[in-house]
């Protein structure tokens, strides 16, 4: 049984492929539950025209993350933690303080998509990168002072 997939189904496919499964599991499990549609002329043509406006869409998103990077350039954020006399911070910088940061210089960025190389447990410079789009990826300065 051909059927085409209306999500990521782990070990089967992805989003929009055509898959052939067992005719019990595609009736019984993936149909019913909603997670496929059965593979005819009619809906392998909205499929294609699905896949094709997301397409668009797609390209609209990684322009306006493209955008969005160039306009946050070089951008450097400084962090206010308490810190020991040996330079090491109470507890770690985290994800929503950039966030914070970033916000307070005009850049919306949500704290999920700022990722660290390591844990920032010291005063000093340290690059962070912000996953603007699953293919745009921009890295910034964070500097980490005492208060």
């Amino acid at each position: 049984m051909e059927i085409i997939l209306k999500e990521d189904i782990k070990g089967l496919g992805y989003k929009n492929d055509t898959v052939s499964v067992k005719p019990g599991y595609g009736r019984n499990y993936l149909i019913p539950q909603g997670l496929a549609i059965i593979a005819n002329k009619s809906n392998s043509k909205m499929i294609e025209e699905n896949i094709r406006q997301a397409a668009h869409k797609a390209e609209k998103l990684k322009n306006d993350a493209q955008d969005l990077a160039k306009k946050i350039g070089a951008v450097s954020v400084e962090i206010k933690t308490k810190a020991g006399e040996s330079g090491k911070i109470f507890g770690a910088v985290t994800a929503l303080q950039v966030a914070d940061a970033l916000k307070e210089k005009g850049f919306d960025i949500d704290r999920k998509r700022i990722s660290f190389n390591g844990n920032i447990k010291e005063l000093g410079e340290h690059a962070v990168t912000l996953d603007l789009h699953k293919e745009v990826h921009h890295e910034i300065t964070v500097n980490v002072v005492s208060e």
